[in-house]
């Protein structure tokens, strides 16, 4: 079924129009489908609580489901508080159990809004589940918020700046060397940019950063770092969005992920409430990932505590 006979034509992201909703549905469209899904969980997150409350009524079931989840949980996991009331307003159901076994309602326990549905005797959140919660504003709040689109770092679990400089093969880089490449760094060739990276050691690992480039998150550069431990890369791509990698004990076991996206449905508990916690998040996330409890944002900003230039290899395969 195209836009133009669903009564859908020309909706793009923005669902926060009740009047031109209204008078969409009140012409004919169709509130189970269009031609991007289904119009409530669009709405969820990306229009207002009229919106919602409008396509709510006009449904046959609330807690439809798109994607194995209902719209109350993409309201609940985008932050969307007042879309989520009126969702329960209009009877969907907050403890219905979704992806990981978690229900939109105790996820919400997790988060900025904890007394936002009426919770059951009985039910809550577990004492490592808590402690997460709060790790992740404590981390949040940390390292705060930044422009980091060209940004790549590796998050290293369990060992410091020495030996991840180690591990790596590199070499320390005089300082008015290094001052002299920060005045213009897409000035250089960028296999020459590419070899300089910052490291800098945090309670629980260690970072490895470039504000430039992806250097961190290439396997020949995660693998080394993994050595008896694991380690989360990190790319924030500016043409395609945030990727991410996972390493463990000098392996590449994953690549192609999207940290700081939403759960995917075949996550597990943890995973559903990492991605809850760090959503649009994804260098919270990847510190997370790696259990490293930075103070400030410096090992992600700079300066690090050390620039060191890798050896000249490909490091694009371990």
């Amino acid at each position: 079924m195209t836009a133009l006979e669903d009564g859908w034509d020309g909706m793009g992201w923005d669902w926060s129009d009740h009047a031109d909703v209204r008078r969409r549905l009140d012409g004919g469209a169709d509130p189970e489908r269009w031609s991007g899904g289904r119009p409530l969980h669009r709405a969820a997150w990306a229009g207002s609580a009229e919106v919602v409350a409008e396509l709510a009524g006009r449904v046959a079931d609330v807690d439809a489901l798109e994607g194995g989840v209902t719209a109350l949980w993409v309201a609940v996991l985008d932050g969307k508080t007042e879309n989520a009331r009126a969702l329960a307003a209009a009877g969907a159901d907050p403890w219905r159990v979704s992806l990981g076994g978690w229900s939109p309602g105790r996820l919400s326990l997790a988060g900025p809004t904890p007394e936002l549905f009426a919770v059951p005797a009985g039910v809550g959140l577990s004492l490592g589940e808590r402690a997460a919660a709060e790790e992740g504003r404590r981390l949040v709040a940390a390292l705060g918020e930044f422009p980091y689109d060209g940004f790549g770092l590796a998050c290293v679990a369990g060992i410091d700046t020495a030996e991840a400089v180690r591990r790596l093969g590199a070499e320390p880089v005089p300082d008015d060397v290094m001052g002299e490449f920060l005045d213009d760094p897409y000035g250089y060739d960028m296999d020459e940019s590419l070899r300089l990276v910052g490291v800098t050691t945090v309670p629980g690992g260690c970072v490895v950063t470039q504000p430039w480039g992806y250097a961190p998150q290439m396997r020949g550069v995660l693998a080394p770092l993994s050595a008896g431990t694991f380690c989360y890369g990190l790319y924030a791509n500016p043409k395609s969005g945030n990727q991410g990698g996972i390493a463990r004990d000098g392996a590449v076991e994953a690549g192609d992920l999207h940290p700081g996206g939403g759960p995917n449905e075949d996550d597990g508990p943890e995973e559903v409430l990492n991605s809850y916690l760090y959503r649009y998040r994804a260098v919270a996330y990847a510190y997370a990932f790696a259990g490293l409890r930075p103070t400030d944002a410096r090992s992600a900003l700079g300066p690090p505590d050390v620039w060191v230039e890798l050896p000249d290899r490909d490091h694009r395969h371990p």
